[in-house]
């Protein structure tokens, strides 16, 4: 399992003294030099996070360093200013995949598509997100594990055959499988159990427990984790 480091609340956090502190290149260099597997970032229209040249910078630094780089986000955020729009974003940066539609297939030949999935839906498992993936021509799908984490921390591991019927649904399509959202040193062991997917993308939980265990410490018990 690969660990893709989402750098939003860096950048949520130099952006509320509007300097340079923490720096967002910093962090990643660090993350990289740690052994993570890729960044992520999801751009949003109004900055809060992380901004156009944030996109820039950091997918720059991904091809140097030789990590991917996944950008998140709607393809209809069109641009406005500084906002350099979803789409044009992944033009200028070509980045190694996009998280959302397949439509920017053709936009950003070479990345791999990521859908977004529902974990479930009426209490079962959501396979019918999996057919519209394979229909759509998704080279992926990335589950929603907010519910997921719900249900662990619950100590309700009947979740967990649901996401393995996700898993196998899209094994059958040749679509890889990606993880995120809630994710954290509690749950994520689970996942790894389930088996089956590829990427994980670990943002607030990260710096969460930064501020107990320090970055470079934090960074190191993940990566330990998707490894097995």
């Amino acid at each position: 399992m690969k660990l893709s480091i989402n750098l939003n609340k860096i950048a949520l956090l130099r952006n509320a003294r509007g300097e340079g502190n923490p720096s967002l290149e910093d962090f990643a260099n660090r993350a990289i030099d740690l052994g993570v597997s890729g960044l992520t970032l999801h751009p949003r229209p109004d900055h809060r996070h992380a901004t156009s040249d944030d996109v820039v910078s950091l997918s720059e630094l991904c091809k140097n360093r030789q990590v991917e780089f996944n950008i998140e986000g709607n393809p209809f955020s069109m641009p406005l200013e500084p906002f350099k729009g979803f789409v044009n974003l992944v033009k200028e940066c070509q980045p190694d995949q996009i998280t959302l539609v397949p439509e920017l297939k053709a936009t950003s030949p070479k990345s791999r598509v990521s859908l977004f999935v529902d974990s479930t839906k009426n209490g079962e498992a959501n396979l019918e997100a999996v057919d519209y993936a394979a229909l759509m021509g998704a080279n992926s799908i990335e589950i929603h594990t907010g519910y997921f984490a719900q249900c662990i921390a619950k100590q309700d591991f009947a979740i967990s055959s649901l996401i393995k019927s996700i898993i196998q649904k899209a094994n059958q399509f040749n679509i890889s499988v990606n993880a995120g959202h809630d994710l954290n040193l509690l749950n994520l062991p689970e996942l790894v159990r389930i088996g089956g997917v590829d990427e994980v993308s670990i943002g607030h939980a990260i710096i969460v427990d930064a501020l107990n265990f320090g970055f470079d410490d934090t960074i190191k018990k993940y990566i330990d984790i998707t490894k097995g």
